[in-house]
């Protein structure tokens, strides 16, 4: 349902009076440069800036992205420059709403081509200025899919496709999971609506089957760790139709997930997630093999928490999630929730935590690579965005590769050096060929030597890593040491 401008501005009691007027400057110049505007819906298309903006405060309430929000459009659908929103606002909110706006050359570019450039206009920008370009971005495409009833069933499936492929994969890379899931929900209700309806029903039923156990269960948790001074808030969280999709299109059972329904523990500090686990445990009895710690071994988009499956009220089995109220709101915000954690700096530690992120530097290689708008996003997909497997290093530092990623590609990964001078490689403590493909919990070691490499050898290596770092790595390593033997060869033959 979309929001009104007067549920907006009730979000905005706890700002200065000084940013509660520039935020509604913005809403006032937004309402009268888009006046004459209608949406497919036909309601004023004032209606969309204030849902984005809203979709921003809620997530993010950062006064300078939710006047970017308000006026996202004008430069693209309206006659002001970016020139001129400098003058009246800020160059950060100029900035921002010129890196959400469409790439826009109609007589050079097809559609595709258009399209290809606006992507890669959109994550170049991030990264190289403001990562709050990509969280806008996504709120503005959230509320384009709660809208998208509007549109021709061609375009319905088109830009439900393109979600799946690249907004949903991209808020989860930045942690963005209540963004993530229900545009992932959004889009396969139009792929495939049946399957859709058949599947939010059978959630339903179960729902309906184990939600009093489960209710009962997080009260007695609730009590035992009270009684133990902990202070805990309990949470019960679904999950999304579209992840039991996919669970199920992997081979899984519907009666085998446990994590349909699971339970969220808050708690106060970290060491208070391992009391709270021992706990649990001595209450619930857990399944050996269902626990998982993201506390000291963090996911690629910053998520912590630590997740185990009991055998709950009933027989039930349950996955139970424990974490601290900072790690409960990244992990529902990602890079945005630093608003509500941090104060005064949040957007310098965001900017350094999005550079140290896995997805940062993945991006700003394979724009470095590809000159191609196509290619460019054709890697973004496919290497970035696509199925994930996480191997680890012998030290436990987890690396997200895609899937079909080998040795190979996981030490270029590590680091260019380790990739260069590699020579074996072993998986689960088994030396294996450099070719073989990884597996989702593998664990690779790599041998290196400082006079030979597996470069050394005649195959063709960059044609059978998949990552565009290795590719990259392989070949400009390859070229140096001809090079260098062209001069050594030079040389000794002027002796």
């Amino acid at each position: 349902m979309n929001k009104s401008i007067e549920e907006f501005l009730e979000l905005m009691q706890d700002y200065s009076q000084e940013e509660q007027e520039r935020i509604k400057k913005a809403y006032e110049l937004a309402k009268e440069l888009h006046k004459n505007q209608l949406r497919d819906s036909g309601e004023p298309y004032i209606i969309h800036p204030i849902n984005v903006a809203y979709n921003v405060a809620t997530i993010m309430p950062d006064a300078d992205s939710i006047c970017a929000a308000f006026l996202h459009d004008t430069l693209e659908d309206t006659d002001i420059t970016k020139e001129e929103l400098i003058t009246l606002f800020n160059s950060t909110i100029a900035n921002l709403v010129d890196g959400v706006t469409n790439f826009n050359k109609s007589k050079e570019y097809s559609k595709t081509e258009k399209n290809n450039a606006t992507l890669r206009k959109l994550v170049v920008t991030a990264l190289q200025e403001d990562v709050r370009i990509l969280l806008i971005k996504l709120c503005d495409k959230l509320h384009n899919m709660r809208t998208l009833e509007y549109k021709p069933r061609e375009k319905q499936i088109k830009t439900a496709l393109e979600t799946l492929k690249f907004y949903a994969p991209l808020a989860y890379h930045l942690g963005v999971y209540r963004i993530k899931t229900e545009l992932e929900d959004i889009a396969f209700s139009y792929i495939n609506p049946e399957r859709y309806q058949d599947l939010r029903r059978k959630r339903e039923e179960y729902d309906t089957l184990v939600k009093e156990d489960l209710y009962a269960m997080s009260k007695t948790i609730e009590e035992v760790l009270k009684q133990n001074n902990i202070q805990v808030a309990v949470k019960i969280r679904s999950k999304n139709i579209y992840g039991i999709h996919n669970r199920l299109e992997s081979g899984h059972k519907f009666s085998d997930m446990f994590d349909l329904l699971c339970l969220k523990i808050v708690v106060e500090k970290q060491s208070d997630c391992y009391q709270a686990l021992g706990l649990i445990h001595f209450k619930y009895h857990p399944i050996n093999g269902k626990f998982k710690d993201y506390i000291c071994n963090p996911k690629t988009n910053l998520y912590q928490s630590l997740h185990t499956t009991v055998f709950g009220e009933n027989g039930h089995l349950v996955q139970v999630q424990i974490r601290t109220e900072k790690m409960d709101k990244i992990a529902s915000f990602g890079l945005a929730a630093y608003w509500q954690i941090y104060e005064g700096n949040a957007y310098q530690i965001m900017q350094e935590d999005f550079k140290n992120c896995q997805i940062y530097k993945s991006l700003e290689q394979i724009n470095e690579i590809f000159e191609n708008n196509h290619d460019f996003v054709e890697h973004v997909e496919e290497e970035v965005l696509s199925k994930k497997i996480y191997v680890y290093s012998p030290k436990g530092d987890a690396y997200a590769l895609p899937v079909g990623a080998t040795p190979i590609d996981f030490a270029y990964a590590v680091h260019t050096d380790i990739g260069n001078n590699m020579i074996r490689a072993f998986v689960n403590d088994e030396e294996v060929p450099l070719t073989t493909i990884l597996k989702n919990k593998d664990r690779v070691r790599v041998i290196t030597s400082n006079s030979s490499s597996f470069l050394d050898s005649k195959m063709k290596w960059d044609e059978i890593v998949i990552t565009a770092l290795a590719k990259r790595k392989i070949r400009e390593c390859r070229k140096k040491k001809q090079k260098k033997s062209t001069q050594e060869k030079d040389f000794t033959k002027g002796m």
